[in-house]
């Protein structure tokens, strides 16, 4: 014990205050758990921030990363890299867009899309995003997000940028004109409270995206890949994206991320224009590789929406049985938000007692990430001791 609260102090002292560190002393995980030294065994359904999707430890992911580190762990960007080749060709099958860019996380995927539009559109023209937004904490990304939190002590943030408030279709209408380049949008907004774009905005979007000609940009840096019940959160509305954002699943563990793009914005970059020493490591595509086979080969996704429909109606049950501490439940697939009437720091608490790992955001609203491997007994357990956590509190 002495000897975990040794690195937890050499923690303290040594690295940049920058994160609320949880004290518990992971030495490894397997599947949709994680173990301390002192032998806890942790549910955890925050997936590393809905990193792990195919959970931890995955044969198939560590084959894949052992044979690729015994050809190279890197060579330049300057060279073809055939790792890059074979991870582009399936995440262009399941996306239908035309042509990848590998970065090394979600932020930097959000910064490739913002020089992307201001080098097609000018930087003269307006990119549009939403209150409660979260696209990261780079300079671009931060001035794309809605979060005035994350913004305070950083300002300026670049010009010609406007939040709007999601899903008030009035406001999308009287805002988006002919200076409007882009829309980012998160069909769920993750940091922002889970809150997933109604049909009817939805439904403006499209039409203001053939009248104006806008690029339009879906973030699925927390929701693609399966996550929600279909490979990208936009496949549940009729909007086609003229850019794709994804990372967090994409590379296992490994940092990795994309910018896909339709055909129309494929040439709009040159070479020089944008680039990366380790965007698309080839050890890291060789796991994002592994990924996408392991969630698409056998649609993963739509196992994830069954069981995401189960848990969202058992939720709703204890919704009603719980009124005075439970405000809403909302999400899709396993991507789910449960509102509470109060903050929600010692339901995360309490879950953690019992051994169960999930998050808070927006201060109230409990965030449930599962792996996309987990199965309904895991989903069962949760209820019975969320249920005992409420009962409890």
């Amino acid at each position: 014990m002495n000897e975990d609260k040794s690195y937890f102090e050499r923690d303290k002292r040594l690295l940049l205050n920058t994160y609320s560190r949880i004290p518990i002393d992971i030495s490894h995980g397997e599947g949709v758990y994680l173990f301390t030294n002192r032998g806890k065994r942790y549910l955890d359904f925050f997936s590393g921030l809905a990193v792990n999707a195919v959970g931890y430890n995955n044969p198939k992911i560590k084959e894949a990363i052992s044979i690729q580190l015994g050809k190279f762990n890197h060579i330049s960007n300057y060279y073809f890299n055939s790792a890059q080749v074979d991870l582009a060709e399936l995440i262009l099958k399941f996306s239908d867009m035309a042509r990848v860019f590998f970065t090394n996380s979600g932020t930097e995927a959000v910064e490739a899309a913002i020089k992307l539009i201001r080098k097609k559109h000018g930087a003269d023209k307006e990119i549009i995003s939403f209150i409660n937004s979260f696209h990261g904490r780079t300079y671009g990304a931060l001035s794309i997000s809605g979060k005035d939190k994350y913004k305070m002590s950083f300002s300026p943030m670049l010009t010609n940028i406007k939040q709007i408030r999601f899903n008030d279709v009035e406001e999308l209408k009287n805002c988006i004109r002919e200076n409007t380049a882009a829309l980012f949008i998160e069909f769920i907004q993750g940091e922002g409270g889970v809150n997933v774009l109604s049909s009817e905005f939805a439904e403006e979007v499209k039409r203001l995206q053939l009248k104006y000609n806008i690029t339009i940009v879906a973030d699925e840096v927390q929701t693609g890949l399966g996550r929600t019940g279909k490979p990208f959160a936009f496949n549940h509305y009729n909007i086609k994206p003229d850019i794709i954002l994804i990372a967090k699943a994409l590379g296992g563990g490994l940092p990795l991320g994309a910018m896909l793009t339709s055909e129309q914005y494929s040439q709009v970059f040159t070479p020089g224009d944008h680039g990366s020493t380790f965007g698309g490591n080839p050890v890291a595509c060789a796991a994002g590789k592994a990924v996408m086979e392991e969630i698409f080969e056998v649609k993963l996704y739509e196992q994830v929406s069954e069981l995401g429909e189960y848990f969202i109606s058992e939720l709703e049950i204890l919704k009603d049985r719980y009124p005075e501490k439970i405000l809403d439940v909302r999400g899709m697939g396993f991507m789910i938000g449960i509102e509470m009437q109060n903050k929600c720091t010692k339901v995360v608490e309490g879950l953690r007692e019992k051994q169960i790992l999930v998050n808070c955001t927006n201060e109230n609203v409990l965030r449930i990430l599962p792996p996309l491997i987990s199965q309904k007994k895991d989903i069962d357990f949760f209820l019975y001791k969320f249920d005992e956590t409420l009962r409890s509190s």
